[in-house]
């Protein structure tokens, strides 16, 4: 069986009047990431370690921000594609694990129904989604809330 393991990273600005979605969540807050799709800077992150693990490029590839058919567009919508990709391309996804960098909102008391969701949008057992949240001790544009980053790898093996 081969296996291969991919790595995503992304980071969207945090502005007024947006909504916060992480991990297909909406969360309460008083800002939201700004970007062409809903931002969901810790899906996106996802897509890109998914497309990466099989080689077929980066979200912006597939989903362009020049294309209006993505505008404002659900970011689980976006996954469920990647997921299908990885399918297509005769892969089975092993694990996935994400790191959301953010100093507000704490992320912690959501992790759960976020985990519920990527599951169930990547059609995997819940307990092969680990989520984590950690600041940046108040560095960098994290650290100053000028927006979020996030982390994500993951694992897919040959059907």
């Amino acid at each position: 069986m081969k296996t291969r393991i991919g790595f995503g990273y992304d980071v969207h600005q945090l502005v007024a009047d947006r909504e916060l979605w992480l991990c297909g969540v909406k969360l309460q807050h008083e800002k939201g990431l700004l970007g062409h799709s809903d931002a969901d800077v810790a899906l996106h992150a996802l897509c890109d370690a998914l497309l990466g693990a099989a080689a077929l490029g980066d979200i912006g590839k597939h989903f362009p921000p020049s294309d209006n058919r993505y505008k404002g567009i659900d970011s689980k919508i976006l996954l469920a594609r990647c997921v299908a990709m990885i399918r297509e391309s005769g892969y089975e996804i092993g694990n996935v694990d994400m790191t959301i960098c953010a100093e507000r909102p704490k992320i912690n008391p959501h992790i759960a129904e976020m985990r519920e969701c990527v599951a169930r949008v990547m059609q995997i057992p819940q307990e092969d989604v680990s989520i984590k949240a950690t600041t940046t001790e108040k560095l960098g544009f994290t650290g100053r809330e000028e927006g979020i980053s996030a982390y994500a790898v993951a694992l897919i093996e040959r059907r």
